[in-house]
């Protein structure tokens, strides 16, 4: 029975965002058993995305209000469910496993936990990944990397979707925390993945991350940069959240670089040039690409792999004679990002053949 119950808890959850599959050695059913309680699955079961008041699920459940709503507050404090709070009113809704989650365990992540992730992204989460990466987080460039000469549209620059949200939330790095406790520390920035609006607020209320000013903001970014890590916001033009992701910690850049081409799975609108008279061959722009998609062959000239370049500008920013530059997509491989969030989720399902 019980089994059944995680199941169909699965199944619901394989609904959602970028899927939660099923596997053949069943990880993810022991993944839900760590995470929730058979009466929190039942509960959880009873929701969806949509956000609800105590008092309605409580109407539509036939369950007492005073103990749906301790039920659900338990639940959205254990990262189980999402909570926006207006006023004295509490709206819960159903969360997908990423962004949800896994990344709701940032407070309290345990080796346990970590070591079960890491399982059940390598043998179904990745493939998941893979095919719904582009609606998930979008590769915006290295602000120093592009041309000045180019117009670059606000949703392509991170500074600008910094200096746009009124509230700027910042939470540890959920995927580094995870590479710590199960395998290795890559040492880069800890505090680097940024939350707005009402899923800022749902961290700030939880206690898994702290509010900040835009120039704090502005220098996070600045040493996200520095330390070479790729900027990802949501793919929407008016993002809930920004992420600043390495290739050997990040759970979606994980995913990309173990297929073949990766450029072909992400959104984004640049690619990266060399100019071969330029070049030296230092292999600075090689040590600073996160898709090995960089490579300096016998003629001591870096060539770039268009099938693994995700157009992030890294290469650009630390090359020391200025022979990398950044490129522009033109025509129809230009593209512009879902306009909200909402239209995000509507785009990722519609790929994934959920609607």
């Amino acid at each position: 029975m019980a089994e059944d119950i995680y199941r169909r808890l699965q199944q619901q959850l394989d609904q959602y965002s970028m899927g939660f599959p099923q596997t053949a050695s069943g990880i993810e059913i022991r993944i839900l058993q760590y995470l929730f309680t058979e009466q929190e699955a039942q509960m959880f079961s009873q929701l969806s995305p949509m956000l609800e008041t105590a008092r309605t699920v409580s109407t539509r459940t036939g369950q007492p209000e005073e103990a749906v709503a301790e039920q659900l507050e338990v639940m959205a404090d254990k990262g189980l469910l999402f909570c926006l709070k207006k006023g004295d009113e509490a709206r819960y809704g159903a969360i997908p496993f990423v962004h949800g989650l896994f990344e709701f365990q940032v407070k309290n992540l345990k080796p346990e936990f970590a070591a079960m992730a890491r399982q059940y992204f390598e043998e179904a989460f990745d493939h998941a990944m893979q095919k719904g990466a582009e609606y998930f987080l979008r590769t915006i460039p290295v602000h120093k990397s592009i041309d000045v000469t180019h117009h670059v549209a606000s949703h392509e620059d991170a500074l600008a979707i910094l200096r746009d949200k009124p509230a700027i939330v910042v939470t540890d790095c959920i995927c580094r925390k995870t590479a710590a406790l199960v395998d290795h520390d890559c040492g880069k920035p800890l505090e680097a993945c940024f939350m707005f609006g009402s899923m800022g607020q749902y961290y700030l209320d939880r206690g898994m991350g702290r509010k900040i000013s835009l120039a704090e903001a502005e220098k996070i970014l600045a040493d996200c940069r520095e330390a070479g890590l790729v900027t990802q916001p949501a793919t929407s033009q008016n993002p809930g959240g920004m992420c600043n992701c390495c290739g050997d910690c990040c759970g979606v850049l994980r995913a990309l670089n173990k297929h073949p081409k990766p450029a072909d799975l992400v959104f984004s609108n640049h690619f990266a040039r060399v100019d071969a008279y330029a070049c030296t061959g230092c292999e600075a722009c090689m040590d600073r690409c996160q898709m090995g998609a960089l490579a300096v062959g016998d003629e001591d000239i870096a060539r770039v792999d268009l099938d693994r370049c995700i157009g992030c500008g890294l290469c650009v920013s630390v090359c020391p004679v200025e022979a990398v530059s950044l490129v522009p997509k033109s025509g129809s491989d230009y593209r512009i990002p879902p306009e909200s969030m909402a239209d995000q989720m509507m785009h990722l399902a519609r790929k994934r053949g959920v609607i």
